[in-house]
């Protein structure tokens, strides 16, 4: 995105937020951010469209922050998860994006509600996948469930702490809270065997591009894991196991995965007779489609 379209956005995001989406009209717009009718046009057909290209651009800086969290540590580490949802609630406080959001859900405009929707079903996607991660594979089966209750009861949570408190209030002990009650609330589903949604209707629920996106996670996730159940730590395949991890952790949540050190890292895959070679090369397809979309992904950018 150029300097001076992200230029418009920022100050079409103040005068929402002093004004409102509804009451800030185009040519409040053009005035404020000193550009002219045609250059609007040229960078978006309405307003809704500029609304959909501020939620993108922040949602974009969010997630990444968000997931640079995860670089280098323990995904299973429900500290790592605390200060994730910290960090977003707190993203989503400065830039008062709560407030649009629930101007646009009472408006009459469809596209803006489906965009969000479509961004409510980014983020359940993400909690539940998390959810995985920190609770294990076995668990799967209660972690949609888990996931839906998760966010419902942090939004109420943030909601009733802030009028008792104040709106400026530290959000960390609600997220604390939170997460320790949802950590009771998955154990106590494994346990009685409870369910109510299955975990295979998130797919349905997500956009196709999402969908795709997901596949390719979860095939990753996999194949990793049929490499790993083969190595056993004490018989000198901590190295290995080492560099699975890292190989997932560069794809998955880094912000510019090392392309040359992740096929370093298969080429010895390819030389180490104690891996399923069958597997090795899934991975190397894997990590071929990973890259091939990024470059997809730039040449569309720069169009």
């Amino acid at each position: 995105m150029n300097n001076r379209k992200q230029h418009v956005i920022q100050m079409a995001h103040q005068l929402f937020i002093e004004r409102g989406f509804q009451s800030t009209s185009i040519q409040d717009i053009l005035e404020y951010s000193g550009i002219s009718k045609g250059t609007f046009y040229n960078y978006f057909s309405s307003k809704n469209e500029l609304l959909i290209a501020l939620f993108k651009s922040l949602y974009e800086s969010m997630e990444s922050s968000r997931n640079e969290l995860l670089i280098g540590q323990d995904p299973s580490n429900l500290d790592i998860f605390v200060k994730q949802i910290e960090f977003q609630m707190n993203t989503n406080k400065k830039n008062k994006l709560i407030t649009l959001f629930e101007e646009v859900f009472v408006s009459t405009d469809e596209e803006l509600k489906n965009f969000l929707k479509a961004g409510q079903m980014r983020m359940l996607n993400w909690v539940f996948h998390r959810f995985i991660e920190l609770f294990g594979e076995e668990k799967r089966p209660y972690l949609l469930d888990s996931s839906i209750m998760f966010l419902g009861m942090l939004h109420h949570n943030v909601k009733y702490y802030s009028i008792a408190n104040g709106a400026s209030a530290d959000i960390y002990p609600v997220v604390r809270y939170t997460v320790d009650r949802i950590v009771n609330i998955v154990n106590g589903a494994s346990e009685s065997g409870d369910q109510l949604n299955t975990p295979d209707q998130m797919n349905s629920w997500l956009p196709d591009a999402m969908r795709s996106e997901q596949d390719f996670q979860d095939k990753l996730y996999q194949t990793i894991q049929t490499l790993k159940e083969k190595l056993v730590p004490k018989l000198n395949h901590a190295k290995s196991i080492q560099l699975l991890d890292f190989v997932q952790d560069e794809l998955l949540h880094s912000k510019k995965p090392r392309k040359f050190l992740i096929e370093s890292v298969l080429l010895s895959f390819r030389n180490d007779e104690m891996l399923d070679q069958k597997a090795v090369e899934t991975l190397s397809g894997l990590v071929e489609r990973y890259f091939e979309r990024v470059a997809e992904a730039c040449e569309e950018s720069t169009d």
